[in-house]
């Protein structure tokens, strides 16, 4: 079994001890991504709409460097600091997805990181 770190420059460098995402196994394992502005490292200021477009732009980077697509997620966890903007994330997500349903949870959480608005994460089979 040999772990592959994942790293783009489409997506922001890891602000932590963490990758952006490890495969292993057939499987990526992506860091939640929050609304960080890959070339400056900055984060949003605007709001949840704008929060979750960059989210799941910053995501489909990851995603995107690993060979695959969203047809090959199987779960995302999505972590929301106001479940009353749930309607307006799952409007952007729903979006990005296309026709692809992987399994989902969502979870209010009291602060995320540098005080985002939501962050997500996905579990994603990996083409042979």
């Amino acid at each position: 079994m040999t772990l592959q770190h994942i790293h783009t420059d489409n997506a922001p460098a890891a602000i932590g001890p963490y990758s952006q995402g490890v495969t292993v196994n057939g499987m990526l394992y992506t860091a939640g991504q929050i609304a960080l502005d890959p070339a400056s490292g900055q984060m949003s200021t605007g709001d949840v709409r704008e929060q979750a477009e960059i989210v799941m732009r910053n995501l489909t980077a990851v995603i995107t460097q690993a060979g695959a697509s969203w047809a090959d997620v199987a779960k995302t966890t999505v972590y929301i600091h106001d479940m009353a903007a749930f309607p307006t994330v799952n409007e952007v997500y729903a979006r990005w997805l296309g026709e692809a349903r992987p399994a989902r949870s969502t979870i209010q959480v009291s602060a995320l990181p540098r005080g985002a608005l939501v962050e997500i994460d996905a579990i994603v089979a990996i083409k042979s």
